[in-house]
């Protein structure tokens, strides 16, 4: 397959200047670039066509060769292939270019970076989730040298002017019609030069202590809650801005009750008289106080009773979710003799009457089984 025009690559006129030339490239590779489009056969295959083309008509022996002798003038050896160092040269552009995209944003200027962010688990109980708390939590961290205010330098010396980067942090290098920005050697991106550094904290502008913080929890708060403290996390670096304290909330399980999003269950074991006869019962709530249930006669295990607004209060807001009574009959054990004797008694006189769900189901296995026998 022929080669196509290298003029045509670079969309240049033969007439183009070393100016025009390199405009053109420039917008092209950028285009193109295989960092851009990971995985991209066609996309890596224009860009080493296009770096071929800019190669020959950059040079000035090579354009005025090709001028003559077309693609021939490259057939035995004198090709306008990039060797390493163009490679290199090309990575060099993009890291400058995207470099800040691939790490995760750009350094802080001065090499002030921002602190890292920090997490504390907090475990609280359900009331507390119900009503809300102010707590203390002890956190260690890193904060702000005391002793150097956070610059690094020992107290009564300064810090000076890196004369490197002149300050910035990072130098320039021009490669080709590029300019290439790195971090500066001399000061690692700082910008300044530390000749006696703060023997508290050997230079860094921080050292670790352990902060006691005040955390208020709000009511109506859920198990994974997160809660942020704005510049409670490590101390920056040679005075740059803290970073967050996160405080992700669990929350205990409780003895009594069980969450389910704003309402709150409970399983309220019954005696067997009083499921049977009905009356009233004293049931617990997360305020403290004591609800009263009727339970009505015949009460089976199951049954579930709703108090209204008697649940978890909702986040931000001054509803409240409901809570649920679940009754679990509870057969008695240990009998006395008289006990015994009482309950046989019972159950002597009882009848379908008295227990309408076994009679039901009884008379249904009955007729299956009968069914099966008559098919037989």
């Amino acid at each position: 397959m022929s080669k196509r025009d290298y003029y045509e690559i670079l969309g240049v006129s033969k007439t183009a200047s070393e100016a025009e030339l390199k405009s053109a490239f420039r917008k092209l590779a950028m285009g193109c670039h295989p960092d851009r489009h990971p995985g991209d056969t066609a996309a890596e295959a224009k860009f080493k066509e296009l770096n071929e083309a800019y190669q020959v008509l950059s040079d000035a022996q090579k354009r005025s060769a090709y001028d003559r002798y077309g693609h021939q003038a490259f057939e035995h050896g004198g090709g306008g292939q990039q060797g390493p160092e163009f490679s290199d040269f090309m990575s060099d552009i993009f890291d400058s270019f995207f470099g800040d995209a691939r790490r995760g944003g750009p350094r802080s200027a001065n090499g002030r970076e921002r602190g890292a962010d920090l997490r504390y688990n907090l475990e609280i109980g359900l009331e507390d989730a119900f009503s809300g708390k102010n707590a203390s939590i002890r956190v260690p961290t890193s904060i702000a040298c005391e002793v150097c205010s956070g610059s690094g330098a020992k107290p009564g010396s300064k810090s000076r002017q890196c004369p490197t980067c002149g300050g910035h942090g990072k130098v320039r290098a021009n490669q080709g019609f590029f300019s290439v920005e790195r971090t500066c050697p001399t000061c690692a991106g700082r910008g300044e030069i530390i000749d006696d550094p703060c023997k508290n904290c050997q230079g860094a502008g921080r050292v670790t202590r352990e902060r006691t913080l005040s955390v208020n929890i709000p009511a109506g708060v859920e198990d994974g809650t997160r809660i942020r403290l704005a510049g409670e996390g490590e101390a920056g670096l040679r005075g740059g801005p803290a970073g967050d304290l996160y405080i992700f909330l669990s929350i205990q399980p409780h003895a009594i009750f069980q969450r389910d999003g704003a309402d709150l269950f409970c399983r309220v074991p019954l005696g067997l008289t009083s499921a049977a006869l009905g009356g009233e019962i004293e049931v617990p709530t997360l305020t403290g106080e004591q609800a009263r249930v009727k339970v009505p006669e015949g009460t089976q295990t199951g049954k579930q009773f709703r108090l209204k607004g008697k649940g978890m209060s909702v986040l931000r807001s001054r509803e409240f979710g409901d809570l649920y009574i679940q009754v679990v009959v509870e057969t008695p054990q240990k009998l006395t003799a008289r006990q015994r004797e009482l309950l046989m008694e019972f159950e002597r006189e009882s009848s379908g009457a008295t227990h309408p769900e076994a009679a039901g189901f009884f008379g249904r296995v009955k007729d299956f089984l009968g069914g099966i026998g008559g098919a037989a």
